[in-house]
């Protein structure tokens, strides 16, 4: 699931000018999006008053929706630079395709992570038949300049490590928790992780002092160090923690996304990362043309026409904390 937005703005993001050196509890609320022919989505990053978490720079939240009768997920090919992209489902199925050739079905907690590099383009469907409910994130991580064009490709990794305790089950996405590392293949000081509690759960989270966090609710209801979450939301953490408090309030899941503060600034438009708006525009101009990207074969439609740059050029950020 991509950024289908069709008056997408151009941002600036990335650099330790929004970082928080401190621990904090900043809420952050999603936006409605609507994808496809009939997925809605909830968008939690980039936020207006959150642009990054470590190299994760956009997180969208999905479902639970009743797709028994409706044809759920239809995202047509489109192209990415400059990225990965994480799916990850709670309930239900998702068809990839992608123009190396890759087809796949991902299933509840198993790991699909396409890196774009230099470019690559896929679609995104459920499959025919299926499950009734569809539930899960979309998630990209931003690729450090030194791997921004290396060669796409995509993997699936349905068994993935986990670390546990009583009440809480945590399976390790992408990235290093505690003793445990995702198979998938990163580029940057990063984790991401899918917690299950149990109703009535007090535990601690071991975490890294060095990155900072945040956490979102998928379903239930938890504290986080203190604060309700309900699904949809995403809590903000800040840096400097060596633990996370957590007390489930019903059986709950949460993803644990977090890293190194990204240093470099990024460009975001559409589904492309830049590091100029000169990069977006060659982006914009190879997919338009049909080069770079590749052609995604079997799905049934037309590829999504890239929406047009907006005429300003990007400002300097400012700076807070």
């Amino acid at each position: 699931m991509s950024n289908l937005d069709r008056q997408p703005a151009l941002s600036t993001c990335g650099g330790r000018g929004f970082v928080v050196a401190e621990p904090v509890r900043e809420l952050l609320s999603p936006r409605t999006v609507t994808l496809g022919e009939s997925t809605e989505v909830r968008r939690l990053l980039p936020n207006l008053g959150r642009r990054m978490v470590g190299a994760w720079c956009f997180v969208d939240h999905y479902g639970p929706d009743d797709i028994a009768d409706e044809p759920g997920m239809a995202v047509a090919p489109h192209p990415h630079s400059g990225l990965q992209t994480v799916s990850w489902l709670h309930e239900g199925e998702v068809l990839h395709r992608d123009s190396v050739g890759s087809l796949a079905t991902i299933r509840p907690r198993e790991l699909g992570l396409m890196t774009s590099g230099r470019g690559i383009s896929h679609s995104e469907e459920s499959p025919r038949p299926h499950a009734r409910f569809l539930h899960g994130a979309q998630l990209w991580v931003a690729l450090p300049d030194a791997h921004r064009d290396v060669d796409p490709h995509f993997q699936h990794h349905a068994d993935l490590p986990q670390v546990s305790a009583p009440g809480l089950t945590a399976t390790v996405i992408l990235g290093t928790l505690d003793t445990a590392t995702s198979p998938g293949t990163a580029y940057s000081p990063i984790v991401g992780a899918d917690l299950a509690l149990a109703a009535g759960t007090e535990t601690r989270l071991p975490l890294n002092p060095d990155f900072e966090y945040a956490v979102l609710s998928m379903s239930g209801e938890a504290h986080v160090d203190g604060v309700p979450l309900l699904p949809g939301a995403m809590l903000y953490l800040g840096c400097g923690r060596t633990d996370l408090p957590l007390r489930a309030i019903s059986d709950a899941g949460l993803m644990l996304l977090g890293g190194e503060p990204f240093e470099e600034e990024i460009v975001m438009f559409w589904n492309w990362i830049g590091r100029s708006q000169e990069d977006i525009a060659q982006a914009r101009e190879d997919w338009m043309n049909g080069s770079r990207f590749g052609d995604v074969k079997g799905y049934d439609g037309p590829p999504i026409p890239a929406p047009e740059l907006p005429p300003t050029r990007l400002k300097p950020r400012g700076r807070t904390r």
